[in-house]
Order: structure tokens, then sequence, then C-alpha cells
């Protein structure tokens, strides 16, 4: 399971785009590049980056559209690359929401040091405060690792961003609508019947038996709980048999998978 952190850069030419990769590639990040706009939106949607670098000036869609459009599927940090001197268009995109800029020509020291300290400024996560325990499992939020019984598990990207969400939220009831939308996009909003089959494979992951809930509990027509406490009391599951028997659906859809960034 891939722990570096996934940059997505978009500039239309590529030599800059070959640039950025090599820099941040050699300093330990993942990097995917994308030559444009609409294919930044389709890369973005593909891999779900941690952060993207996006261009200012681009033929098809310009960086700070691309950048209104990211924002409105789920949140990302974006820094943007500009012309030297461009400056209206610096302090559109920083008006917009962008979190930082850097200006062309960049050295690759300080444009490595801008996406860490993006990234570490808007993860949410501080040492010591990413980590969720019960039971023999460890969720690792900020490092993205769950560990069980201290061997690591393996977890397709769609499990992970399920798993994400509850345990970002443990101890509180999440929404179906809100798994639902913020995992698949808010055309699967009411697709219930799809979330039961891959909560249903994240618990057999965190060591549930077939047919019972495990750690994840079901609050019936509301939404799913993930509960860290210890001996906390187990709620009615309804769906856990039918669940099990349907998860082996949902494997085709996520095949190739292997890690939570996969």
């Amino acid at each position: 399971m891939s722990t570096q952190p996934l940059v997505l850069v978009a500039d239309d030419e590529p030599r800059i785009t070959k640039l950025v990769s090599i820099a941040l590639s050699e300093e330990g990040f993942r990097v995917v590049t994308a030559g444009g706009g609409e294919e930044a939106l389709s890369k973005a949607e593909e891999v779900r980056p941690d952060i993207v670098l996006l261009d200012i000036v681009m033929p098809d869609l310009d960086g700070i559209e691309v950048m209104r459009q990211l924002r409105d599927r789920r949140p990302v940090p974006v820094i943007l690359l500009t012309a030297k001197g461009s400056t209206a268009d610096k302090a559109k995109g920083l008006d917009l929401g962008a979190d930082d800029y850097v200006a062309k020509p960049f050295h690759p020291d300080e444009l490595a040091a801008r996406v860490r300290a993006v990234i570490r400024r808007t993860s949410g996560a501080t040492p010591g405060q990413g980590i969720v325990a019960f039971d023999d499992v460890e969720i690792d939020l900020e490092r993205r690792m769950v560990t069980r019984g201290g061997e690591l598990v393996q977890l397709s990207r769609t499990e992970w961003l399920l798993l994400q969400h509850l345990a970002a939220n443990a101890g509180k009831v999440v929404l179906h609508t809100e798994l639902l939308t913020k995992v698949w996009g808010p055309e699967y909003r009411d697709d219930l019947q799809y979330l039961r089959v891959w909560v249903s494979r994240v618990r057999r992951k965190l060591g549930a038996k077939p047919g019972e809930p495990g750690r994840i509990k079901t609050f019936q027509g509301i939404g799913y709980l993930l509960d860290v406490d210890a001996g906390g009391a187990d709620t009615s599951e309804l769906h856990g048999s039918r669940e099990s028997g349907m998860a082996a659906e949902a494997s085709a859809s996520d095949a190739g998978a292997v890690s939570a960034m996969g």
C-alpha cells in the first residue's frame, strides 16, 4: 500500500510536466500528469490525487476553471502555476480558493517545499491524531494505511475511501447519501444497495464474521457508524447476511486495485 502523496500536474507544455514530474518524484511524491484541463479533470476522477498543480493558461480549459470544477466534486488542495508577472490571474485564483501559487520559472526545491507545505496545511491531520484504533485494527488516516494484528490490510481504492470517511467520523452516524456522494459521486446518492455491498466487503477486511456487522454498525434507514469504543453495544444488523452474500459482486467494478490508493 503506497503512502506517498499523489500529485496531479496539469500543463500544456510537456517540458514543464516532465520537469515537475522528475523534481517531485525525486522528493518521494507519486506524480500523474495531464496535458490540458479536460484531461486533468478526467485524471482527477480516476486517481483522486492528494494535491493538484494547475497551469493557469491551458488551451481547452484554463486552470481556474479546472479548479472550480474539481472543487465542485470534492475538496482537493490546488497550487496554481503562473507566468511571471501575471498578477491579475494570480489574484483571481487565490480569491477563488487556490491554496498557493508558484511563478514560472521556478526552482524544483521550492516547488517541492510548497507542495509539502500545502499538503501539511490542508490534511487536517496532525501527528498523533491521525490514527483510529480498535480491537487489533489501526487506521492511519494521515498515511492512508490499515493494519490488523500488525499486518497490512490490502484495500481497494473504493474500500479505502469508504473506510476513510467512516473513520474520520468515528463514533458518529454517517448518512447513506453522504457516503454514496463522497465515495462514488452525487449520481449514486440513492443507490443504497450498492453501498450495502461495499460496506459488507469492508467489514470482512476489518475482521467481522460473516453475517455480523463487527464495528461498522447499521442504523436502519439512516446510515452507518464506525464504533471504536471498547465493548460498544451491538446494534441490529438486518442486512448482514445478504450483504455478505453479495460482496463478491462488487469485486469486478474495482478489480486490480490492491492498495488503498491503487
